[in-house]
């Protein structure tokens, strides 16, 4: 593992109360004054530069106005659940009396509006406007379906479209050609969240509100907060003005009994909410209900305004994540044997492009397996499961990618060079999903290989781990951490603080079987720093001197108010 530290640049002057530390980690990341850092729902950007806007409100005020039955369609994932509790709480609060929302199941329906999806919609819900979020842009059967039974559809996406659109009364997507809106990167639940701010305009350009009586859209960005970290888009600038005015919300207790009852049976207290608890605590509670179960227990949780019930369903989804994380373990753990029977096997090196398959898996936990072998072995991997009942001979699969390899542009390029291998497919730079026939795994794993060995050379497969420098021993400070752990948010495309140095081990132990629990001494320091390594422990000691990568943290264990170093890699020295 190779440790880069990230270039700061020049930058202004800031208030004195900004630790100087935390300006050059701003700067890093092309924050250079405190204008830049300025997070303000002013700033955000204005939705009339999305295309297809204006077709989409036209047609959702025709809608409120003949009283259409309206049904949400969104994704078994946390994007597409907060999302579609968006879409519901937001069309409601703008004037529809009648709005539902369904959620395809992954062994039944397949991913979108699917025609199967199509056909239960048509029988059982009678819409006369299907609005899709967090997908859509591919489903052109299904478009076609929900017409010939007669009923409209309006998409919203946030993925990139393949060579023809579907034949949608309107779409919104940030990512379709020609498209002005000035980020690339709003997740679903912010391409509704835009659509409904556009409708409400047009709605106050039409005299709808009376004195006093214009819904409060900003209700719904502790929803829109949970669902852009969740989604792992990248925080520009614009997705970072709406998750942190979301967090404001949540720390003020304001947001919806929903993301409450996640924060409570996560162990997060509401009023230190940070994107990093959305991330990796509320969020996969959340999409463990679309990869075990049925999204709509999730979708039920965000719309609940009764908090006993919120609590009732939010405990159900920690269960459920509960079971989801025994099967990750046990499938992560057949995929790292099945990589290394693969290099006995072929008495090779291992794919440049990596592709797992098990026919016992289960398809809603293939993108985790996918994550933990491309953090692994650093190189693009994708996981494949059974697609189930819905299509037996077919595989679906999971893609994850690295930096420099474009993982939906190489489908593409496999999808052209071999006309028939894949069946659907979409996503993302980083992220992407698929589906083919299972006799063609063979096949696929090669050409996504050749593909790989194409476009990645050994530089670009040597892990790196990036830090903001060295911090002085007297950095290892309370305030210093707040002001870290507070200044976000951070994540994708705007990472989290971390610094590099070097160690003397003191001492150390184990912690929950795998965790290392340490006291360091930093170069020239009179007191060590608590320290805490996950899933470090080999059954080895470790050296006596390490580099370390880390992050500063606040440490809050039994009140004791303090700081720790959260490794993140660490070697000897």
């Amino acid at each position: 593992m190779k440790i880069r530290r990230r270039p700061i640049p020049a930058h202004g002057p800031w208030p004195d109360h900004v630790h100087p530390v935390l300006q050059r980690v701003y700067a890093a990341r092309g924050v250079l004054n405190p204008t830049d850092a300025e997070l303000r729902l002013q700033a955000l950007l204005h939705p009339t530069a999305l295309s297809g806007l204006d077709a989409a409100v036209q047609l959702l005020v025709r809608a409120l106005a003949e009283d259409w039955r309206i049904l949400i369609v969104g994704d078994f994932d946390a994007d597409g659940a907060t999302g579609t509790a968006v879409a519901v709480r937001g069309l409601r609060m703008l004037g529809a009396r009648q709005v539902g929302y369904r959620v395809p199941h992954r062994m039944l329906h397949g991913y979108g509006l699917s025609p199967a999806l199509v056909a239960d919609i048509a029988a059982e819900d009678r819409p006369q406007l299907i609005v899709t979020v967090d997908n859509g842009i591919a489903s052109l059967a299904g478009v076609d379906a929900a017409h010939a039974a007669g009923i409209r559809v309006l998409v919203t996406d946030h993925h990139l479209p393949g060579d023809r659109l579907p034949a949608a009364d309107a779409i919104v997507d940030p990512n379709l050609p020609g498209d002005a809106f000035p980020s690339k990167h709003l997740a679903g639940v912010g391409v509704m969240f835009y659509l409904l701010l556009a409708l409400r305009a047009e709605l106050r350009r039409r005299g709808a509100f009376g004195p006093g009586n214009e819904p409060d859209l900003s209700s719904l960005l502790d929803l829109v907060a949970l669902g852009t970290v969740a989604d792992l888009v990248p925080l520009d600038r614009n997705n970072r003005i709406l998750v942190a005015a979301g967090l404001r919300r949540m720390r003020s207790g304001q947001c919806s009994a929903g993301i409450a009852a996640l924060a409570r049976v996560a162990g997060r207290p509401l009023d230190r909410l940070v994107a990093a608890d959305l991330g990796f605590a509320l969020g996969p509670r959340v999409n463990a209900a679309g990869r075990l179960e049925d999204m709509s227990v999730g979708i039920a949780c965000l719309l609940a305004d009764d908090h006993d019930h919120a609590l009732m369903l939010a405990s159900r989804l920690d269960a459920i994540n509960r079971e989801r994380r025994d099967l990750q373990q046990q499938m992560v753990e057949q995929a790292e044997l099945l990589v290394g029977r693969w290099s006995e096997d072929a008495g090779s090196a291992l794919p440049v492009g990596v592709c797992v398959h098990d026919a016992k898996w289960h398809p809603g936990v293939i993108g985790l397996v996918a994550s933990k072998l491309k953090e692994r072995l650093h190189r693009p991997v994708v996981a494949f499961a059974p697609a189930g009942e819905l299509a037996p001979d077919e595989l679906r699969g999971s893609a994850r990618s690295i930096p420099g390899f474009h993982i939906r542009d190489a489908l593409a390029s496999i999808d052209a060079a071999h006309p028939g291998l894949l069946g659907r497919y979409g996503g993302h730079a980083m992220a992407a999903g698929l589906s083919l026939p299972a006799a063609h795994f063979d096949a696929f794993a090669d050409a996504f290989d050749r593909t790989a060995r194409r476009q990645l050379d050994e530089a670009a497969l040597a892990a790196e781990c990036h830090s903001d420098g060295e911090l002085g021993h007297a950095d290892f400070v309370r305030p210093l951490a707040e002001q870290l752990r507070h200044g976000g948010p951070w994540g994708q495309g705007f990472p989290d603080p971390c610094f590099d140095g070097e160690f003397e081990v003191l001492d150390w132990r184990v912690v929950g079987q795998t965790h290392l629990k340490l006291n360091l001494l930093a170069a020239g320091a009179s007191a060590p720093v608590s320290a805490i390594h996950f899933s470090a422990y080999t059954g080895a000691p470790p050296p006596i001197r390490v580099h370390a990568v880390y992050q500063l943290e606040t440490d809050d264990f039994r009140d004791r108010a303090g700081v720790q170093l959260m490794l993140r890699h660490c070697e000897a020295c």
